[in-house]
């Protein structure tokens, strides 16, 4: 099984801790980040990684060749030259996760408790473009769900931009769920990216992809009914939440 790692990250809002690595590489419970994650990751099946690079890209390298790879299949996607964000990450490294299954993608600040096999059997089930982690918690920027948890658009609370059909999608009555960082994507998408890459530039963003997309395609939100845990650990604040519960359930479990 195939996943895709976002480690390329500035990591601006943990400066001064990413002034000398990569966000990727900021420590939590005696771990960097993407430790946290490919241990997750690889925990759950998926055995074959790809990691993109760019901030302090070497030490990433470095940290990985030092652990051999933590025991699975790496392959770095090489962004120092040009951060591509998410939608031209993915397109990047599209020679690692093409083929015949789907691909696990997962912010590297991401921490979480959540059934990733679960999450990756419900997308089979659903033959969804791509299946979309979202949460209900208070942001400025939702995705907008019908009953069957299809992704119909998006919203902007500040500013009350409605997207992709305003008209439309004010006559709906539909579920504004947050976005939570991971997603399972068929390589049916990679087209798509391509088509979508020639109108919007090589450095794009995946999320105004899918509600570019979202009228013609099948995106599906996914939200389990059981509780786990979830932290953006991208932020000061919810970091050091994060270390506080981390180091609880080591100690824990000793």
């Amino acid at each position: 099984m195939k996943a895709l790692i976002f480690a390329a990250g500035l990591g601006t809002r943990l400066r001064p801790l990413t002034d000398d690595r990569p966000k990727a590489m900021v420590e939590i419970a005696g771990k960097p980040m993407l430790q946290h994650v490919i241990e997750r990751v690889a925990a759950a099946g998926f055995d074959d990684i790809t990691i993109n690079i760019h901030h302090y890209g070497q030490m990433i390298i470095d940290f990985l060749e030092q652990n051999n790879n933590f025991g699975v299949n790496i392959h770095i996607s090489d962004e120092r030259g040009l951060l591509l964000d998410t939608g031209g990450g993915i397109l990047k490294a599209r020679q690692w996760l093409d083929g015949d299954e789907p691909f696990l993608v997962h912010n590297t600040d991401i921490i979480s408790t959540l059934d990733l096999k679960a999450f990756y059997n419900y997308h089979v089930e659903h033959d969804a473009l791509a299946t979309i982690l979202v949460k209900e918690r208070r942001t400025q920027r939702y995705l907008l769900l019908d009953e069957n948890d299809r992704m119909c658009g998006w919203t902007n609370k500040a500013t009350g931009e409605l997207k992709p059909d305003p008209e439309k999608l004010r006559d709906l009555e539909l579920k504004e769920m947050a976005f939570g960082g991971l997603h399972i994507i068929s390589p049916r998408i990679f087209p798509h990216l391509e088509s979508y890459r020639r109108k919007e530039g090589e450095k794009f963003s995946i999320i105004p992809f899918y509600v570019s997309a979202c009228k013609h395609h099948l995106i599906h939100g996914y939200h389990p009914d059981n509780d786990y845990l979830w932290l953006d650990i991208g932020k000061p604040e919810t970091l050091a939440q994060a270390q506080e519960i981390l180091q609880s359930n080591n100690s824990a479990s000793r």
